[in-house]
């Protein structure tokens, strides 16, 4: 078999052990896969002709990063729109507004996102505030957690939506003043669609090559693949076209949605499903909810919120999810549940624990449960008890909360529950696997950051401020881990992805210096020379 790829004068790190191996170089053969590790000399001379041959010069090579938990083709359509992550109040929002409108034609929509419900402080989210500014505009702003939505009056309008509805989705909601007239705010995703589906959609070369520039992007921060968590429209089909043309430039895991009314026939596509896929993405897994966000209220807490809010399931009966998780575990198939509130991550465990009971065996089956924002302690031992991966996005504790608890997440919880935030350092402690991932286009997707906010766990934009829990801190080994072996032993892939030894996958991350001992607060800023997807480079540093 011909070398495709050989990497000379390189430190390789192994991250099950944290110390660099001896070998100086390695071999990637046309099949994909790593083919030797050695010194310079015997890797030299494994190339051929056609080997692309790459000299280091002492940068460091880690397995692949994996992005734990992302949505590529919604998260390219949903950033395509004004970014208003960065505004921090309600002026700094009418003036964003008011700038993207004077750029809109006649009848043109105004879609935005990443909008912080801190920004309304003690006020009641809604549209009012920028009432004046979208006077006659349809808009469309997407707040970060992607959970909820801002309609302006005349989106209402065009969309028909004039008063409450009732939706399959427990938690949805279209919320109204106590007249009965919708506020603009639009809870989950049932209502949000109300909306969606009388705005104008991107065209199907648009949807291509807006996915396709998102995951170059990706590449070049690093990542060689992500569990992509939905495969909603025509999701599947945009990975299929740009696999068949190369243009994947990330090995990508995808679950599909299973919602609340899923009858019989609907589980059984989802089965169907399954290990249907091309070279470099495949069908794996089902994704859940069982709640919200805590942020709009619609989590599912133990205790109501501080707003008398969170306190109802995603499903309008819980006892549904709980069966479809067993029939999901007896064809063998892992799920991946996005459970935020404490009462939703403890039923998640009970439908995997009954689950597993009702199979009559151990079995392999890895369920996970993503986000886990706040759960008490007599809920961490039983990851690790029941073999569910705790699926987590430190960024979100970093740049959505604050160590003084002052933020919108920590005041609707108060300070008893805000004081378990992300408790990724606790769940680690007690056994369980912890996976890392942005959930871009919650966060921001580059890995580095990631990695970083699981050990600085201070705001991105100031980290000067104070960490939230600093005690849950990961170390700089755990972070790495979290994207490299941690996210291929939840994919099943631990034989085959997240080491650097032959016949494992030949999917590599280079960079200019040692991540392992670059402090958390630079190591966003450490140069990515390299990235390396199936023994072809996807991302090459200038002067590499």
């Amino acid at each position: 078999m011909r070398t495709r790829l050989v990497l000379l004068s390189a430190r390789l790190l192994d991250p099950g052990t944290g110390a660099f191996l001896p070998d100086t170089a390695l071999a990637v053969s046309d099949d994909g896969r790593i083919a030797a590790l050695g010194d310079d000399r015997e890797i030299r001379a494994l190339a051929g002709p056609a080997t692309t041959v790459v000299d280091l010069k002492g940068a460091v090579v880690t397995p692949g990063l994996v992005d734990g938990h992302l949505h590529p083709v919604s998260g390219a359509e949903l950033t395509h729109g004004l970014d208003l992550s960065y505004c921090a109040d309600l002026d700094d929002v009418r003036e964003a507004l008011a700038r993207e409108a004077r750029t809109l034609g006649r009848g043109d929509w105004l879609f935005g996102w990443g909008l912080d419900p801190n920004v309304f402080g003690d006020h009641p989210v809604g549209i009012a505030p920028f009432d004046a500014v979208l006077d006659g505009i349809p808009a469309f702003l997407l707040l970060f957690d992607a959970h909820s939505a801002l309609a302006s009056r005349r989106a209402l309008e065009l969309a028909g939506v004039d008063g409450p509805r009732t939706f399959d989705q427990a938690s949805a909601e279209v919320v109204c003043d106590t007249d009965g007239h919708p506020t603009g705010l639009l809870q989950e995703d049932a209502a949000c669609e109300l909306v969606e589906r009388v705005a104008p959609r991107p065209t199907p070369e648009e949807s291509r090559e807006r996915l396709a520039a998102a995951l170059r992007s990706m590449a070049a921060a690093g990542l060689t693949g992500g569990h992509a968590m939905d495969a909603n429209g025509e999701s599947l089909a945009l990975y299929g076209k740009l696999d068949e043309a190369g243009e994947l430039a990330l090995r990508l895991r995808v679950a599909p949605w299973c919602q609340p009314g899923t009858d019989a026939d609907g589980v059984r596509d989802l089965i169907a499903l399954q290990g249907t896929g091309g070279a470099l993405w495949q069908v794996a897994g089902v994704k859940l909810f069982m709640d919200g966000t805590i942020d709009n209220g619609t989590a599912w807490l133990e205790r109501p919120d501080c707003h008398g809010e969170s306190t109802h399931a995603f499903w309008p009966d819980p006892d549904a999810y709980t069966r479809i998780i067993g029939e999901l575990h007896r064809a063998g198939i892992a799920t991946a549940t996005h459970a935020i509130g404490d009462a939703a991550v403890r039923h998640v465990l009970d439908a995997v624990e009954k689950a597993r009971a009702g199979s009559g065996s151990g079995s392999e089956v890895r369920h996970r449960v993503e986000h886990i924002e706040t759960v008490p302690d007599d809920t961490l031992r039983r990851f690790a008890e029941l073999g569910v991966l705790a699926s987590m996005q430190p960024t979100h504790c970093c740049d959505f909360t604050r160590a003084d608890h002052t933020d919108n997440w920590s005041r609707r919880l108060g300070e008893e529950r805000a004081s378990r935030a992300w408790r990724c350092r606790d769940l680690a402690d007690s056994g369980a696997t912890v996976v890392l991932g942005s959930d871009w286009p919650i966060a921001p997707f580059p890995p580095l950051g990631v990695m970083a906010g699981a050990r600085h766990r201070r705001p991105s934009r100031d980290l000067g401020q104070a960490p939230h829990g600093h005690e849950q801190a990961l170390t700089a080994l755990e972070a790495l881990r979290g994207m490299t072996t941690a996210a291929a032993y939840a994919a099943g892939e631990e034989h085959e992805a997240g080491r650097l030894a032959p016949g494992f996958r030949g999917d590599l991350t280079v960079f200019g210096g040692n991540p392992l001992t670059t402090p958390a607060t630079d190591l966003p800023d450490l140069p990515v020379l390299l990235t390396v997807l199936d023994g072809r480079i996807t991302h090459r540093a200038a002067g590499v």
